[in-house]
């Protein structure tokens, strides 16, 4: 039973992991978007931001399971496959990166409009407040961000095992679910709590190590 817990925990990682990076490369740009693109700010595009506005919002308001189904073709299409971790991976992204982005708005939004204001009249270009200013202040911000991000993830993959993604969600569907076995249950359900509670504390630490650096 170890060596099928081990195997589960390790999918389980690969998806996270994977979808994670990819969904923060992704997240973080359309975040910078949706704050720098509002009327006030530094690159003021109302039809842009209305736009990534929209998309972002119909993406998050879709259950991740339901998501995963909608986007087959699409997924088929990226990956060759719908079913597996590379048939998961794909809807995992799309379902985390808008999670992620509309995170990063609200740390962006936090950064003191005073101190870009600042920087602006000393001259300072708006590539370097982006990067030198917005995105070093809002760090800890942006960690707790992304530590909520991959919790959500965790969840996500466990809904994954619906479609034969393995991890832990397969586990407990397949053995402890469907075959009713309950020590499966109670010891994939310790393993998401203890895993959780470590990102999270993690988290927390460099979010206020960071703080005190900014």
């Amino acid at each position: 039973m170890i060596p099928l817990f081990t195997r589960s925990l390790e999918e389980t990682v690969i998806m996270v992991g994977v979808s994670l990076f990819i969904a923060t490369v992704i997240g973080i740009p359309l975040g910078v978007l949706l704050v720098i693109t509002q009327g006030n700010h530094l690159f003021p595009n109302k039809t842009l931001f209305h736009i990534l506005n929209a998309i972002i919002n119909v993406l998050r308001s879709l259950p991740f399971i339901i998501l995963m189904v909608a986007i087959i073709p699409f997924t088929e299409l990226v990956v060759g496959t719908s079913i597996g971790i590379e048939g998961a991976i794909v809807p995992l992204i799309v379902y985390t990166a808008p999670y992620i982005a509309r995170l990063m708005e609200t740390a962006l939004l936090e950064v003191d409009r005073g101190v870009i204001e600042a920087y602006q009249a000393m001259g300072a270009s708006r590539s370097q407040i982006i990067f030198r200013i917005m995105l070093r202040e809002a760090r800890p911000g942006i960690v707790l961000c992304l530590t909520i991000a991959t919790i959500g993830l965790i969840g996500a993959t466990a809904m994954a095992g619906a479609v034969g993604a393995g991890g832990l969600g397969d586990l407990a569907l397949r053995y402890g679910y469907q075959q009713w076995d309950i020590e499966v249950m109670l010891i994939t359900v310790v393993i998401l709590v203890v895993l959780v509670q470590l990102i999270q504390s993690l988290g927390n630490w460099a979010a206020k190590k960071l703080k005190k650096s900014v």
